[in-house]
């Protein structure tokens, strides 16, 4: 197998080009970050599973979009915790994203620790940035985001790195998001991506 098919072994930087190649081959996600952008919203990404999900995609020869159920926008703004003025934003969206063939959710990450506790039974602590907020998902490889910057720029957030991604392994991230919340998402990737190597929850 030559570095080519290999990109999890390759150096970061080539790494970089090699995800921004794959993810263009996704004609939803890209047009998802084009249209993002005009929203210019506060530390904004596109993050978790559609991206992860197009590189084991493209890297196990299916079509780019397979299995992906919809493309999540993280953003940040603290100076307004209301539901009120994220639902606008969230509403916004619904125009900017009108036509496209997925669900796209918005959520204001400063907001998170009002409602995380209710859903998923553990308490979050307030976020202090988006970053800090894709740190916190039950996998290792799900702490990825992207965005374009003014210009066309690509800022790429992956605090794990990107090898995992390529290579197809699943780790817990067990830092906030309980078990079982990491066991029922790897149980659908697995059944969706049988070539994926989950490991299990640490003892």
């Amino acid at each position: 197998m030559t570095d080519r098919q290999a990109p999890g072994r390759l150096p970061l930087d080539e790494q970089l080009d090699e995800l921004r190649a794959v993810l263009a081959r996704n004609d939803t996600l890209t047009e998802v970050l084009t249209r993002t952008a005009t929203l210019d919203l506060p530390g904004w990404y596109l993050t978790a599973g559609c991206l992860f999900q197009t590189v084991w995609n493209v890297v196990t020869g299916r079509p780019p979009e397979q299995g992906i159920k919809d493309y999540d926008i993280f953003y940040f703004d603290a100076t307004d915790l209301s539901w009120e003025a994220e639902d606008a934003v969230i509403r916004a969206g619904r125009e900017v994203y009108a036509g496209l063939p997925a669900e796209v959710e918005i959520r204001n990450e400063a907001r998170v620790h009002l409602w995380y506790e209710q859903k998923f039974g553990v308490p979050c602590p307030p976020h202090d940035s988006t970053e800090s907020a894709i740190d916190r998902f039950a996998a290792t490889t799900c702490c990825l985001g992207v965005r374009w910057e003014p210009g066309g720029a690509w800022r790429v957030y992956a605090p794990h790195g990107l090898s995992d991604v390529f290579d197809l392994v699943v780790r817990p991230n067990p830092v906030l998001a309980p078990r079982e919340v990491y066991e029922t998402k790897t149980a659908r990737w697995k059944g969706e991506w049988p070539e994926l190597t989950v490991l299990p929850w640490p003892a």
